[in-house]
């Protein structure tokens, strides 16, 4: 560390000796504002870009022509490098060799753990337990700064209401208020207060409205209402903002008209003037570049003054700032102060890291030894992952006894690398721990384990191509088809019950890995048809990254559980709930649909002048289908049940200074112990503009023993009740309400209020 301050010392001379001890505002801006005035334009400019390493299989490894840019400066950030080897060797590029010694930024896609890796934040969320949410993310910042990284690209934080979309796997779901009380525990988690070597900048993304784009495409148009920006997908990244959030990524789709990474309204006037935000903005990777492609600029020269005038700080992989920005400021098209500007928001990060009193801080080898996969993380991982998992359907099937024959079917059964997922980060899938690893370990000697794979992933070359030209990892048995599927008939047929683990591979979903049509595989379905024809009780496991049209399974197959993908302790954590040492509790955080056709559907849908009447022809509805989703958001069964009295309002009215207890007795009516969900939701009946149907407004997780009965009580205040009106003021309307309290949106009681003045 002494050697470190000493050399930077060295390099600026005189001007300042060293940072301060303590950071204040006081100290960081007299120590980045001396700085800055030792910088050259390339210096600058260089702290505004970021690089990538390349990965092999040994790990992270740098291009070659980077260690020269990280020498001269031009370089102030590396994504994708990680292990305290590798990174303290580019540290020592820009520290050693550097002229002003100013250290390098580490970042990576720490999505859902980092070694040790924990659900898809889609399963995860179905836990609606938004302290083990912060857990899992403290947990992944101690993993991740143990391994070198300073800045995880997390929490994504986009409302989305079309599972065709394959980055719906590494958001929350549908909903704004629940994306807002996840982002915040996300980046407490995280970022903390940035004081120890154990949290590291969370970054908040896509901004803005990535989730929205059209047909649920990838990189697609996004295009709406200024209304449904403010009152729906604008509220998690500013409860981001909130809570803290040191950085912020942009989007790649437009918005108004204007790509994000243009958009300056969206960047200064929201973000930094309305918003208070005081970090740097960084864009997705290449995102300037692509702007060409939007047809706002006709070459990088003209797309990187679009970019830095709005308000981007940094430049992911593009090379634009570095090449032109220099140009740029020559030319006159932007300001000096404006390049400062940026650059100081890039110092003023490293700089609240410790990173100028310490470069090394984060290297640390004996902390990744004790603290990477150590045996609590992979418990927790364990504990999360079953709570994520939610129970579709059943009867009468599950939990499973530990006694006689059972057979394990399918492409999934047998399978670590889809188990953790998309965005996996640094986990090793070889690591992780299969379901038939894990009802092995669970069944013990006590029953008999039968196996048959049954079905490839897909049979489709074209799309098998695909994914193994992406890291699919997948491969095609040399058994055909037919022979796969009568080998499983004869499994099945010798056991007593037979659990189906089929779905998506976990290339299938993630970025770039949005599907046209979002059912089980076709040869997949072939197997659950033959295996259903044996009249053997099946339980269909599901691993996927996104809702899935399951209206033929849920007609046929006795018991569902959806598992998503879980993470390293998968196998562990399936078989506790399938065998019943864990009741499932997890429920939904984004609408199942019947079909493609419904989407986009979710709960929070508003009326229309002609609401569904199935004695009306002309009113909403469909000709072949129901309105009504399959699973609705927060939907969810239990080996348990649970009983709702009606509801109990303090009072029929609430005043704008006061508070309305809503409260019900929960009951657990059946013979397990288990938990339940209790959901609050609330509809304005009449407004200045029109309203949702439902729109929720808390939770409570709760646990009852068989017979147990409990009182949950909820409070609304004249705040709960605010929306954008007519005049696009946030406010509340005098008048009538209803609210609901239930298992899941659609389950509920209800009861009326007036709000008055």
């Amino acid at each position: 560390m002494k050697k470190a301050i000493l050399l930077y010392g060295l390099a600026v001379g005189s001007v300042l000796a060293q940072p301060a001890a303590k950071t204040t505002p006081t100290s960081m801006n007299t120590f980045i504002d001396r700085l800055l005035k030792q910088m050259t334009v390339e210096e600058k400019v260089g702290q505004l870009t970021l690089f990538t390493s390349d990965m092999d299989v040994t790990g992270p490894t740098l291009r070659s022509t980077y260690k020269e840019d990280i020498q001269k400066g031009r370089c102030g950030a590396i994504f994708n490098a990680y292990s305290p080897k590798y990174v303290r060797q580019l540290q020592d590029l820009a520290v050693k060799e550097s002229r002003l010694k100013i250290p390098l930024l580490f970042g990576y896609d720490v999505i859902h753990g980092h070694r040790t890796i924990f659900p898809i934040p889609l399963g995860e969320a179905c836990t609606w337990d938004l302290g083990l949410l912060e857990k899992t993310a403290r947990a992944a910042a101690v993993e991740a700064s143990a391994d070198g990284l300073h800045w995880t690209y997390s929490p994504m934080v986009d409302v989305a209401h079309d599972p065709r979309w394959g980055r719906v796997a590494e958001g929350v779901g549908e909903d704004t208020w629940l994306g807002e009380q996840v982002a915040k525990a996300k980046v407490k988690g995280y970022q903390g207060d940035l004081t120890k070597p154990d949290q590291i900048l969370a970054c908040v993304k896509h901004f803005a409205l990535y989730g929205a784009i059209q047909a649920g495409r990838d990189y697609n148009t996004v295009d709406m209402s200024r209304r449904e920006m403010f009152q729906t997908y604008l509220p998690p990244y500013k409860a981001a903002i909130d809570a803290g959030a040191a950085t912020v990524m942009t989007s790649f789709n437009e918005v108004d008209g204007i790509p994000a990474t243009a958009n300056r309204w969206l960047m200064t006037d929201l973000l930094r003037k309305q918003w208070g935000f005081k970090g740097f903005v960084v864009t997705d990777y290449t995102a300037i570049n692509e702007m060409i492609q939007h047809g706002v600029g006709a070459n990088e020269y003209e797309v990187g003054a679009l970019a830095l005038k709005a308000g981007v700080d940094m430049d992911m992989q593009g090379d634009v700032y570095r090449t032109q920005l220099p140009k740029l400021l020559a030319d006159k098209k932007i300001t000096m102060p404006e390049l400062d500007e940026a650059a100081r928001r890039v110092l003023e990060a490293k700089y609240k890291l410790g990173l100028f009193q310490d470069p090394y801080k984060f290297i640390n080898d004996e902390r990744a030894a004790r603290e990477i996969m150590s045996a609590d993380k992979l418990e927790l991982a364990r504990d999360v992952a079953r709570k994520s998992i939610v129970l579709l359907k059943n009867e009468q099937v599950l939990p499973l006894k530990k006694t006689g024959t059972l057979a394990l079917i399918g492409p999934l059964a047998d399978n670590k690398r889809d188990m953790i997922g998309n965005w996996s980060a640094a986990g090793d899938w070889q690591k992780a721990v299969s379901l038939r690893e894990g009802l092995q370990a669970k069944l013990g000697n006590g029953a008999t384990l039968l196996y048959a794979k049954g079905a490839n992933i897909t049979d489709d070359k074209e799309l098998l191509t695909k994914l193994n030209n992406n890291g699919g990892n997948l491969s095609t048995d040399e058994k055909s088809p037919a022979q796969l599927i009568d080998e499983a008939v004869s499994t099945a047929q010798k056991a007593d019950v037979v659990v189906l683990a089929l779905g998506e591979s976990q290339g299938m979903t993630g970025e770039a890995a949005s599907r046209s049509d979002i059912g089980i595989p076709e040869n997949q379905r072939k197997l659950l048809e033959a295996v259903l024809a044996t009249k053997k009780p099946v339980v269909l496991v599901l691993m996927n990254g996104r809702p899935l049209t399951l209206e033929w399974e849920h007609e046929h197959v006795p018991a569902m559980l959806e598992t998503w993908f879980l993470g390293t302790q998968a196998g562990h954590a399936i078989a506790d709930v399938l065998v019943g040492d864990y009741n499932p509790a997890g429920k939904l955080t984004m609408t199942f649909p019947r079909r493609v056709g419904q989407i986009p559907v979710y709960y929070s849908a508003k009326n229309t002048g002609r609401p569904m009447d199935p004695n009306n022809k002309y009113t909403s509805k469909y000709l072949d289908a129901p309105n009504t989703p399959l699973y609705p958001f927060g939907y969810g069964l239990s080996y348990t049940t649970f009983s709702y009295s009606d509801i109990n309002l303090s009072s029929p009215a609430l005043t704008a200074a006061g508070k309305l207890q809503v409260s019900v007795t929960v009951k657990n009516t059946g013979n397990l112990a288990g938990e339940e969900v209790v959901q609050l939701y609330s509809r304005d009946l009449v407004g200045s503009v029109t309203r949702p149907l439902k729109e929720l407004k808390g939770f409570q997780k709760i646990a009852l023993k068989p017979g147990e009965s409990r009182n949950v009580t909820f409070t609304l205040t004249e705040a709960d009740l605010r929306f954008y009106d007519a005049a696009m003021k946030w406010t509340s309307e005098p008048g009538d309400f209803k609210v609901f309290v239930g298992t899941n949106s659609q389950e509920v009681k209800e009861a009326g209020f007036k709000l008055v003045r």
